[in-house]
């Protein structure tokens, strides 16, 4: 394994990989702590790192399904280990969710550049890190049974585009079903208008932003019959969230 003579990796111990085993790179005690209790209920493997050395170390003993990293580490940026990460063919098809306080939109790209395959900004719900890391999950499994987003009663296939609540296919526009799926792997978070625009129509198009209040009451009406029309929710002067209320 070769991650650069400076972090003098030890050689690679091949042992079996436990499933969905992930690899969590934190200075900070903390953030580390909340970020581990939520995985660990998850049902994941976790292991931990305080800085690149010794998550090196632990990539060379048990390579994760997937790591986080902290932009700002005391030996190394983050930036530089997932660049390093990725440089070296018996890591580099392990996804990578950058965590940091940078929210620069020139930092989320250079972090993207960098090889990160995720960003997500501190501070965040671990809600929204979980949908994250299961939305990656299925990509790595590639497992059609897993390919699907579930709140409560509400139930999104994926593979299919069908929308299930208590057993009930429920037919729902294709804007509203990409709108659906946006809201529910990045619960809690409020976006404006303008964000879910670049974020579920895309940049290349352009939609006046009340088009997004359209779309919006059009996807609570699909789900006010199965009263779960408040799971999407209102933040008067900015946008929209995603709660989920079991």
């Amino acid at each position: 394994m070769n991650l650069q003579s400076d972090l003098q990796p030890p050689k690679f111990s091949f042992r079996q990989m436990k499933k969905h085993r992930i690899l969590i790179v934190e200075d900070e005690k903390p953030i580390r702590d909340m970020v581990y209790f939520a995985l660990d209920s998850d049902g994941y493997e976790i292991l931990e790192a305080v800085d690149g050395r010794e998550a090196t170390e632990k990539l060379a003993q048990d390579l994760p399904s997937l790591i986080l990293m902290d932009w700002m580490l005391p030996d190394i940026s983050g930036l530089e280990l997932v660049r390093r990460i990725k440089r070296d063919e018996i890591t580099s098809h392990i996804p990578i969710i950058m965590l940091t306080a940078k929210t620069e939109e020139r930092d989320k790209i250079e972090g993207l550049d960098s090889g990160a395959d995720d960003y997500i900004t501190k501070p965040f719900s671990v809600r929204e890190l979980s949908a994250r890391i299961r939305a990656m999950m299925r990509r790595i499994d590639g497992d059609e049974n897993d390919n699907k987003l579930t709140y409560g009663k509400l139930v999104l296939d994926l593979d299919a585009h069908h929308v299930i609540i208590d057993d009930t296919q429920i037919e729902v526009g294709p804007t509203e079903f990409r709108l659906l799926e946006f809201f529910m792997t990045h619960p809690d978070k409020v976006y404006s208008r303008a964000q879910l625009l670049d974020f579920v129509w895309g940049r290349s198009k352009f939609v006046e932003e009340r088009t997004v209040d359209v779309h919006i009451l059009r996807l609570r009406k699909l789900l006010k019959p199965y009263n779960c029309h408040q799971m999407v929710q209102t933040v008067r002067g900015y946008g929209y969230r995603f709660i989920d209320e079991k």
